[in-house]
């Protein structure tokens, strides 16, 4: 080969192995663990993408996702956990769901995961404090689990002469005890006793509805949970047939015709989910990354629910409301 020639060819191959290198990077993989269905998962998916590509990554072009979901069974999140430190992937990611974030953590020490929950992280284990989580871990914490309180008031102001009130959890889920405590400790400071009903599948609620009407419930709170959520249909149609009001801790069941919700915005929640994903992805440390924690709450009323179930909605709830559904 002629001199010339060989600088050529040797100037080429300068010019085109970084960019065959460049090619060549493997695709980041998110797991995304989650306890419940992919139907009902779709504003979670959906909040978490849009998250995901305000840091630059959009799926089926420079990251892919491997869904697992347990459907509602929460003993498989532990298996399904595995299979993704199996796969393996380069982050998991536990939105919306305390038992997926237990399970990813139970699974890895090494594998970044970032969390959706409701409760403190801190007194779950997941981190070891807020502002440093250390470890492999940290997310959001939407605060839901802690506003049984705030709830409850919201229902006595509707409901001034109640004197019984339900609190539906399932006690499955890690978050459901402070919850209980939360709430009938703010019973107790009223005078107000908050009866437990557990539920852990659309049989047990059909028999914890039939178990209301027999005690004479006058309003009912709705734990956040991922069945409870995944069932919110469910709770609408049975709450109406029974003229039962009711406060959730999610806007979407307020927005299928429930009463009232009080709550964190999931959609914000996922979206920071996501946003927390692209940063990890981009070479930043869980351990380095504070939790973040909610700072935007909902309270919706839907009118047109109360006109239904004969309430006369007090003007000082609704001033109150961020939205009235009409």
């Amino acid at each position: 080969m002629r001199r010339r020639e060989f600088l050529g060819a040797m100037a080429s191959a300068t010019v085109a192995w970084p960019i065959a290198a460049r090619a060549q990077q493997p695709t980041p993989v998110v797991g995304f663990l989650y306890p419940g269905t992919p139907e009902l998962s779709t504003g979670i998916v959906s909040a978490f993408r849009k998250g995901l590509g305000e840091t630059g990554f959009t799926e089926g072009r420079n990251v892919a996702v491997e869904f697992r979901f347990a459907y509602n069974d929460n003993a498989r999140l532990a298996e399904l956990a595995a299979d993704l430190v199996r796969r393996p992937v380069t982050v998991i990611v536990a939105p919306g769901s305390t038992p997926s974030a237990l399970a990813a953590k139970a699974a890895t020490q090494k594998i970044p995961i970032v969390f959706g929950i409701g409760p403190n992280p801190v007194e779950l284990g997941l981190v070891a404090t807020l502002n440093r989580p250390g470890g492999n871990v940290t997310g959001v914490s939407s605060l839901n689990a802690e506003l049984g309180a705030k709830r409850l008031g919201v229902l006595r102001e509707l409901l001034p002469n109640a004197t019984r009130f339900a609190l539906l959890i399932n006690p499955a889920n890690r978050s459901s005890e402070p919850l209980i405590q939360d709430t009938q400790k703010a019973g107790s400071a009223v005078g107000r006793r908050i009866e437990i009903f557990a539920v852990k599948s659309a049989r047990d609620i059909e028999a914890a509805f039939a178990s209301l009407a027999k005690q004479g419930v006058e309003g009912l709170l709705v734990a956040p949970d991922p069945l409870l959520d995944s069932r919110r249909v469910q709770l609408v149609t049975l709450a109406a047939h029974q003229r039962l009001p009711t406060i959730y801790p999610f806007r979407e069941s307020v927005e299928i015709g429930g009463l009232m919700s009080y709550g964190s915005s999931a959609a914000e929640r996922d979206r920071q989910v996501g946003i927390y994903t692209g940063r990890v992805l981009k070479g930043e440390a869980p351990a380095e990354l504070p939790v973040m924690q909610a700072t935007k709450f909902e309270f919706v009323i839907n009118r047109q629910t109360g006109r239904a179930l004969g309430l006369d909605i007090p003007e000082t709830l609704l001033a109150q409301a961020d939205e009235l559904i009409e």
